[in-house]
């Protein structure tokens, strides 16, 4: 069903969207967008599969999905659930900076506990998702590693309790 409103978009809507994003983004169509929905619903669903969904070859599909991922435009991973395989603690860390917001945030996409990073318009200048061992490691991750950075002003962080929502599922707007 998605994949129907996927292809029934207009390219201009498509187009006009995705350039007001990013004015330098690989222009998808359709059958890339309806795809790439397909592997947000399984990302282990075969080329074949996905062809007869799409209207394409296995081989087309193929081809396709190695331009999508050469382009940087999707990846394909394994999801883990942090709790399971050993890390604790996960917290969300705003970021007050000083100078240079790009110069900070490429230092901590440097950092291996650092998951996610994003420049932002409002309380704080950055904010980023840490995974850590437990609360020790979290504490050395924010107090010996974040703000020791020349030009982080200030932190605070948000330590998550319990995960209700995570998901990949956004689709292909």
């Amino acid at each position: 069903m998605h994949s129907e409103v996927v292809a029934s978009r207009s390219a201009d809507q498509r187009d006009s969207t995705r350039e007001s994003r990013n004015g330098n983004s690989p222009q998808l169509d359709a059958v890339s967008l309806a795809i790439i929905q397909q592997l947000q619903e399984d990302g282990r669903r075969p080329y074949a599969a996905i062809g007869k969904a799409v209207g394409l070859s296995e081989a087309a599909v193929r081809q396709r999905v190695q331009k999508l991922l050469d382009q940087g435009v999707m990846q394909i991973v394994a999801v883990t659930d942090p709790l399971t395989v050993g890390f604790r603690r996960q917290a969300m860390v705003g970021i007050n900076v000083e100078g240079d917001v790009e110069s900070i945030a490429d230092a901590l996409t440097g950092m291996s506990e650092v998951e996610y990073v994003v420049m932002t318009a409002g309380s704080f200048d950055i904010l980023a998702e840490i995974v850590c061992e437990d609360d020790d490691h979290l504490l050395d991750v924010i107090n010996k590693r974040i703000r020791s950075l020349p030009g982080v002003r200030s932190t605070e962080s948000f330590v998550y309790l319990k995960l209700k929502k995570q998901t990949y599922m956004w689709g292909t707007r």
